[in-house]
């Protein structure tokens, strides 16, 4: 698989591709998919759909990878902490952590109760073409842990940054709950046919250098060791969101880095050096207009000339981008990445 020999640093004829948001509201077979649950929640739980969404970028746009379509809340929503989806609103918790009482709601061994999600990643890897990988993913311990704590997306993480300098050890032990299911929870979509999996640290630019590396980054660390010492053969991805004013500070058993687009790639990789591949950062804005997504993806494919990468976005497809442009963007990057190699 070209996405995997990447992921290592092997030669490759071309640039793999893939896109965070791949399965989405911009393509009309997504949206018809989605009318067939009653809620997000059931479609994330309906094995028969989840695949039906996780396969439809490799059928549209022929992209190297696919990822799980799943939700980053099933972990959270599983230990315990009921949780709504609210068209235009976006998810929300009934309950939250706010102290140690609340913690007790928490119930051990959530990644047992996840076995839909295990048994999407069985179905797809059954009909996805042996070419082509397939990417399992968590969100991460403190992504998650501020879902737990604001009850909600949140601007600000108010109730969150509070709890950091007030009640750090409440934290570190929600931390902690969290880390020990990720570990389970992606060793388990390993095991049912997974062949990369990824961290996403969405909120990983709320917060400071400092503490980011000791409530968020220690954690992926830790999975990450616990994941390679059991599964040497399975690339691991993280992607911590807004933190490209200290990439040089992040170290760890990552085979890859993703880069968002709020930083250059000269910087990320001057920053990085050759410690991870690199895995990014076209802005999703660039596929309104087909000049400016040629020109975003010879910029990049000129400063990763070889060097480890994978092209992707720097965040994920936007709800309304062309399709056809969409479709042109792995087509422009398969075609022009192999004169980079």
């Amino acid at each position: 698989m070209i996405f995997i020999d990447a992921c290592f640093k092997e030669k490759t004829p071309y640039t793999p591709i893939w896109m965070m948001r791949q399965a989405g509201r911009y393509l009309d077979e997504y949206k018809e998919t989605r009318k067939k649950a009653k809620n997000f929640l059931d479609l994330c739980q309906r094995v028969d759909l989840a695949t039906e969404i996780t396969l439809q970028p490799i059928d549209i746009l022929d992209v190297d990878a696919a990822i799980l379509f799943s939700d980053i809340l099933v972990i959270p929503y599983e230990m315990g902490l009921p949780l709504e989806f609210k068209e235009g609103i976006g998810p929300k918790f009934l309950q939250t952590i706010d102290n140690e009482e609340s913690l007790q709601v928490l119930k051990p061994n959530a990644y047992n109760r996840l076995s839909y999600v295990y048994e999407c990643v069985d179905s797809v890897r059954k009909k996805l073409p042996k070419n082509k990988a397939l990417i399992g993913f968590s969100g991460a311990p403190w992504t998650l842990a501020t879902y737990m704590i604001e009850g909600h997306g949140s601007k600000s993480y108010e109730k969150s940054k509070k709890m950091i300098y007030q009640d750090p050890n409440l934290l570190h032990t929600l931390l902690q709950k969290l880390t020990e299911e990720i570990k389970q929870y992606l060793s388990m979509q390993i095991k049912a046919g997974a062949n990369a999996v990824m961290l996403f640290d969405s909120w990983a630019n709320a917060l400071e250098k400092s503490k980011y590396l000791e409530f968020g980054w220690f954690y992926l660390q830790d999975i990450a060791s616990y994941l390679k010492s059991t599964f040497p053969q399975i690339p691991i991805i993280a992607f911590p969101r807004g933190v490209g004013a200290f990439l040089e500070s992040l170290h760890g058993e990552f085979d890859v880095l993703g880069i968002d687009w709020q930083i250059d790639m000269q910087t990320a990789k001057d920053k990085v050096g050759n410690r991870f591949v690199l895995q990014g950062n076209l802005e999703p804005a660039r596929l309104y207009d087909y000049d400016s997504m040629k020109e975003g993806i010879i910029s990049i494919l000129e400063v990763m000339r070889n060097s480890g990468h994978i092209f992707n976005l720097g965040h994920g497809m936007i709800k309304d981008l062309p399709r056809e442009n969409a479709i042109a963007l792995v087509r422009l990057v398969r075609e022009l990445s192999s004169k980079y190699i």
